[in-house]
């Protein structure tokens, strides 16, 4: 399974890439040089709008972002590593990057909005960071997103 590393302009793109269950890391205030170190460090691949910092990177540990909005560089993502988008969703927390775990409802009492509480069975959280996750309104506008990307991608 892939692993990434992004620079500062790809934030977004880490989020979603988190989304997809992909262990992304994401640190603005890394510079050039760390992104380089840690991508060799740990075999992960470097994701850059950053066409100099490209130029100096191996281009097996490196890809060049070349699209601005989001959708279409998840998009060129997905389909230069032929990811697998269903697998692995919602498996990692787009906060800090962990793998998130079940937790029982009763341990998140008082913890997640009272209306999510009685209309949720399932929960999820994070224990790097301690957020919770529950399947939200989001989960259904995620999937649509990912289905429309794969459907281009078929189209291609």
């Amino acid at each position: 399974m892939e692993k990434f590393i992004v620079d500062v302009m790809l934030g977004r793109l880490a989020r979603w890439l988190r989304i997809l269950g992909y262990d992304t890391i994401y640190d603005s205030s890394y510079s050039d040089d760390d992104l380089f170190f840690k991508a060799h460090q740990e075999k992960r691949i470097l994701l850059t709008r950053d066409s100099g910092l490209a130029h100096r990177m191996n281009p097996s540990y490196c890809f060049f972002v070349s699209d601005q909005a989001v959708r279409e560089q998840l998009k060129q993502i997905i389909t230069h590593y032929q990811l697998n988008v269903e697998d692995y969703l919602f498996s990692r927390c787009t906060l800090c990057n962990s793998s998130i775990e079940a937790i029982s409802k009763e341990k998140v009492r008082g913890q997640v909005p009272e209306f999510v509480y009685s209309s949720m069975d399932e929960f999820f959280y994070c224990p790097t960071c301690d957020k919770i996750y529950w399947a939200g309104s989001h989960i259904k506008q995620v999937r649509e997103l990912i289905a429309n990307l794969s459907a281009e991608n078929e189209n291609v």
